[in-house]
Formats: structure tokens, sequence, C-alpha cells
């Protein structure tokens, strides 16, 4: 296969999604047992009472490839992934607050 005859494969997510837990496992490459691992962990947060009632929000695949790169690459454990994740939400979290106050101080300067 030439370069030009070479595509890019991706994975649309929705967001808004529910994926039972055998069906996160399966999208994301890892066993059932790790998504157990992982919400015992509290890197993952299910809705559902019991494991054969969790329903996971889309947006949970992102954080269970995130921490399977982060254990592979990094080789982290479970507990030093999570801590990771934590970490990565946190400057997620901060970035956002800055771009709106930029956005913010922008509009301000703007009116004088």
């Amino acid at each position: 296969m030439t370069q030009s005859q070479a595509g890019i494969e991706g994975e649309l997510l929705d967001e808004q999604r529910a994926l039972k837990l055998a069906e996160l496992a399966h999208v994301c490459g890892v066993s059932v047992e790790q998504v157990h691992s992982m919400v015992a962990e509290g890197m993952l947060q299910p809705r559902g009472a019991a494991p054969e009632q969790w329903v996971f929000r889309g947006v949970e695949v992102i954080r269970v490839r995130r921490a399977v790169r982060l254990q592979r690459d990094l080789e982290l454990n479970l507990p030093g992934a999570a801590l990771a994740l934590e970490l990565i939400d946190e400057i997620e979290r901060l970035r956002c607050r800055v771009r709106r106050l930029e956005q913010h101080l922008g509009a301000w300067q703007d009116a004088d």
C-alpha cells in the first residue's frame, strides 16, 4: 500500500452514549476484570448498583484508554495511573479556567 492509499482509521465517540460493562471492556480492549479494578480504584464512575447494572458514559472510554496507555508507556501500577488521571483532569480544569479568565479579561479590556 502506498502512502497515498493509506487511510486514517478512527472511531466516533458519542459522549452521551451509554455502555454496559462488557461493551466498555470490548471497545477499550481490556478485560472486564480490569474495568472492575478501575472502578474500585475510583478511576471510573459507573451508574448502577451492581456490575451487572453498571452503565458507563462514552467519555469513560477515553479514561480507560488513557489509563491503559499510562500503565503501558510509563509502567505505572493502577494506583499510579489513577493519580496521573486525577492530575490530568486537574490540568484540564485549570486550562479551561485560564481560557475563561483570558476571554473575560479580553472582553473587559475591549470595553475600555
